[in-house]
């Protein structure tokens, strides 16, 4: 079995939702819910790291792994990568990425990602997709489109609509459109090199992080996920959904 971490970047400040980790879903914090879908997993260790007192005084109460980092990252990528050194973990291992926001996401998907970036020795980072087939979210900026080779690697991650089909409006190949999933697996010798590289352009326009690691060279192996994540929560309006879905 592929052995790996989990790491749960969790930050107070949101522009849409402040103290988003911490609000309450039928008697337990976000950030609770989110621990217990990564307790589910095979993960060998799972780290909370945040840059907030608050969320790190919550987080203390279920789970025995909690780190401060820095309030400077430009990225979650980025408080990954100093966890790795502040936990001191080999260069061969491997961090899966839950988001603090994604309580629905089945903890199968926490090993099949590591599981794929374990089998593509040539990716510095593996990830998930699901397919795409209706119209309106082809062309939503605010979901992430990604196109692949014929061995799974990302060509590019856009929230254009990527492919886009010239000579027609009729979606006649729909498994060429596939959605990105938040969902990510590392390795810690990348995530070492991340910190150091500069932002590129088109991670700045596109503000996708992943872009980063695609222009400096490093292939993302992307493989469909085997079950269907929830909806992850970006604002307030979202609660109400999730809270209906969570049992206490």
């Amino acid at each position: 079995m592929t052995a790996y971490h989990i790491v749960i970047p969790a930050r107070y400040a949101s522009s849409r939702f402040p103290g988003k980790p911490l609000v309450d879903i039928n008697g337990k914090t976000m950030l609770e819910h989110v621990y217990h879908v990564a307790k589910k997993s095979s993960a060998s260790s799972i780290v909370i790291a945040t840059d907030d007192q608050r969320i790190a005084d919550a987080a203390e109460k279920f789970c025995d792994q909690v780190l401060m980092t820095s309030d400077q990252h430009q990225s979650g990528t980025d408080r990954l990568a100093e966890v790795c050194q502040l936990k001191q973990w080999g260069e061969d291992e491997i961090v899966v990425n839950l988001q603090g926001d994604e309580p629905l996401t089945p903890a199968e998907l926490l090993h099949q990602v590591a599981d794929n970036l374990f089998k593509n020795r040539l990716a510095s980072i593996a990830t998930l997709t699901t397919p795409i087939t209706e119209s309106r979210e082809i062309e939503d900026p605010n979901i992430v489109k990604v196109v692949s080779d014929i061995n799974g690697y990302a060509l590019y991650f856009s929230r254009a609509t990527i492919p886009f089909q010239r000579d027609t409006s009729d979606i006649k190949t729909v498994n060429l459109y596939q959605r990105h999933l938040g969902i990510y697996a590392y390795r810690v010798g990348f995530l070492n090199a991340y910190s150091q590289m500069p932002q590129c352009e088109l991670e700045t326009i596109e503000k996708l992080e992943q872009l980063r690691a695609m222009y400096y060279g490093h292939k993302i192996h992307t493989q469909q996920a085997i079950k269907l994540p929830g909806p992850g929560i970006d604002t307030p309006q979202d609660l109400h959904k999730l809270r209906s879905l969570l049992t206490p």
